[in-house]
């Protein structure tokens, strides 16, 4: 059985760019990006350790901006590895 390499009139759709793409902010995914954030402000403004936020800030977001650019889909991936259980513990 072979695949029609010709296009049927009436059944292509335009599809946007941004429907496929995932979410970054900063070039990290959104919801880490934000997390990384809150945690970031808490530890500047809750506990006062500014350099700490900051520092944390920077290499959290630099780890996370790192592994988008491998896989954009690197958070999904991470927490369905983590709700598998391991069938062949040692």
């Amino acid at each position: 059985m072979t695949v029609p390499t010709q296009m049927i009139d009436g059944y292509t759709a335009p599809l946007h760019r941004s429907l496929t793409e995932p979410i970054l902010l900063a070039g990290a995914p959104r919801s880490v990006a934000i997390l990384n954030g809150t945690i970031a402000a808490a530890l500047g403004l809750g506990l006062q350790l500014w350099l700490a936020g900051i520092v944390y800030w920077l290499v959290a977001h630099g780890i996370c901006v790192y592994a988008a650019k491998r896989d954009p889909k690197f958070m999904e991936v991470l927490i369905r590895h983590v709700r598998h259980k391991g069938y062949l513990g040692c």
